[in-house]
């Protein structure tokens, strides 16, 4: 296990050799049909640890292979975890396109061993100077359909991704900024075979064909890439050039800055109203990381404009009264207690969370003891509540009704501990998958304003979540750190999947706290949601009596793919216990 991609992932799971030096060329014959017989193959390689036990000086789990041999290959340089993380960062956005990228956005959380301190950065999007409240209203005043407005220039937001990790890396740099890109810029000009995820993204989506240069790319020649196609990206390699040399400044002025904005711009659909002045306008926010305890730990995540600290810690702050211990993970009895407290906190969650700008409720009185221990006590062992309303937190008034988001499961995540036991727990995204569709520099542009409300009032209020100049729109990406009773780092630990991104998290949390388990049986917990009146337990894992018992509790019982991509290092007195979700192609590497 030591010095080696470990074998974890769905489709496309292997072992990958750390010998492969990404800062090399991979352009020959030979070494395309090496790559592709790691990258596609059907069997998992299990690689047996070392005599010595699990890894205990570094280790990077990341939502792509590529990506964690970028990570390592710095790592083993000497490179920080947010020098690994912004490596692994800028391969993902090449070899995943459809998940994140330059074009997008994140959030991303630091814990400092040697300060004993977690800090925060925000770089969501924002949305341009000319985002109105109603900017995806039709002529009629109504809401557009979601998908009407997801393929084109309105959709898009300025991005954030770059300029946050270049301020972290002031801070938390450990190699030059430049020599971070070379993996990246490698695997662009020399080529990358396509996974099987990415090329069953392309056969799924009939939009890519409506925008011709993002056609092109994926569909050359009208065929869709296959998997285990070679893909050069020659417009993607100059981008990181710039960036490398420029910084993030290369994304505010100069050619790359005017082809965004001409894209954005002059989108054959859907065209929007982004401007240089937006792209120089744009701020990376170092922000307060938000946090709590559950079962004497300490869980620090996202705050806002992420929804996930808030709604993880109310979720557990509600279970917590409960001895999840003694129950089997996965039964009727503690999926119903996690769905009646996920569906108390999504409810509070829709109603209330946006902007932190623009919010009218304190994120201290959502998480206020009183609070939570009022809440909470409106969960039945036996029953299922009713629809469920919003709370009141503080002294604002209750919302009639939950409001509901459009987010989309895509994204990706990437979890680091470096050599000096700093952590990082990084997600990213260019919110649907293919984000708005539309490519500049070899990338892909968001489509993050769609996770605004599209309705700007309802029930009489303005919306917290509405659209408006150089606002953020909400978000359920939650980067997440995980502290022991002592105060130790115990769990690094994030996933993609839109809005359920939360309820992947905290349910793998409680694997690690409730039941102790190990990396591996943590990520597979079979996902839960509970979201309003519908209670959705992972199609393909939740048995027919589990379902029937469910249903006998009152719950209206959804059986529903969750596609998330769980990326998780485990902290154990034995050394350093990782594991990359088996619902998609992550891997994670160790020494």
């Amino acid at each position: 296990m030591r010095g080696m991609i470990m074998a974890i992932g769905g489709k496309g799971k292997f072992a990958l050799s750390s010998r492969l030096d990404l800062g090399f060329s991979v352009g020959s014959a030979a070494m395309q049909r090496i790559m592709f017989s790691a990258l596609m193959a059907v069997a998992v390689v299990i690689m047996q640890a070392q005599a010595a036990g699990l890894p205990r000086k570094h280790m990077i789990a990341s939502s792509h292979p590529l990506a964690t041999e970028a990570g390592a290959q710095v790592l083993k340089r000497g490179g920080s975890a947010l020098d690994a993380a912004i490596a692994a960062q800028l391969v993902m956005g090449l070899v995943e396109p459809q998940s994140s990228g330059i074009g997008g956005g994140a959030f991303l959380l630091h814990w400092d061993a040697k300060v004993k301190k977690v800090e925060s950065y925000d770089g969501r999007e924002t949305a341009p100077l000319a985002a109105g409240p109603d900017l995806f209203l039709g002529p009629d005043g109504k809401p557009m359909p979601f998908m009407m407005t997801v393929v084109g220039g309105k959709s898009v937001g300025v991005p954030g991704v770059m300029a946050m990790l270049e301020m972290a890396h002031r801070e938390h740099g450990a190699l030059p900024w430049a020599s971070l890109f070379a993996p990246a810029i490698a695997l662009a000009e020399n080529g990358f075979p396509v996974s099987e995820r990415l090329a069953a993204a392309i056969a799924a989506d009939p939009a890519i064909a409506m925008i011709p240069e993002t056609a092109a790319y994926f569909r050359p020649n009208g065929v869709a890439l296959k998997a285990g196609d070679i893909v050069v990206n020659k417009a993607y390699a100059q981008s990181l050039i710039a960036l490398r040399d420029q910084g993030a400044k290369a994304l505010v002025e100069g050619p790359l800055a005017q082809a965004i904005i001409e894209t954005v711009r002059t989108a054959p659909l859907n065209p929007g109203g982004m401007t240089l002045g937006d792209l120089a306008s744009y701020r990376p926010i170092k922000r307060e990381p938000v946090c709590g305890t559950y079962r004497k730990h300490r869980i620090c995540s996202m705050g806002l404009p992420s929804s996930g600290a808030v709604t993880m810690l109310q979720t557990l702050a509600f279970l917590e009264r409960h001895r999840l211990a003694v129950l089997p993970p996965g039964g009727a009895q503690e999926v119903h207690l996690y769905g009646e407290a996920s569906r108390l906190a999504y409810a509070d969650r829709d109603a209330y969370l946006g902007d932190p700008e623009a919010m009218t409720v304190a994120v201290k009185d959502m998480l206020a003891p009183g609070y939570l221990t009022a809440r909470g006590a409106l969960i039945r062992r036996d029953q299922a509540l009713p629809e469920v309303q919003p709370g009141a937190p503080g002294a604002v008034p209750a919302r009639k009704r939950a409001m509901l988001d459009y987010s989309r499961p895509s994204t990706a995540h990437v979890s680091v501990k470096d050599a000096a036991g700093n952590a990082v727990a990084l997600t990213t995204t260019v919110e649907g998958l293919f984000g708005s569709h539309l490519m500049a520099g070899g990338f892909i542009l968001n489509n993050q304003l769609t996770d605004f409300s599209f309705s700007p009032v309802r029930d009489g209020l303005p919306h917290p979540n509405a659209p408006g100049p150089q606002k953020r729109p909400l978000s359920a990406m939650s980067p997440s750190l995980v502290f022991a009773p002592n105060g130790s780092l115990k769990a690094i630990v994030g996933s993609p999947g839109g809005w359920r991104i939360i309820t992947y998290v905290t349910r793998t949390i409680m694997g690690l706290i409730d039941w102790r388990m190990d990396a591996k049986s943590a990520v597979a917990l079979i996902h839960v949601t509970g979201r309003n009146k519908t209670l959705e337990v992972e199609a393909g894992r939740a048995e027919p009596a589990l379902i029937e018992a469910l249903t006998a509790k009152g719950h209206t019982v959804k059986s529903q793919e969750m596609m998330s991509g769980l990326n998780i290092i485990r902290l154990a007195p034995e050394g350093l216990d990782g594991a990359a979700d088996p619902r998609r192609e992550g891997s994670v590497w160790g020494e």
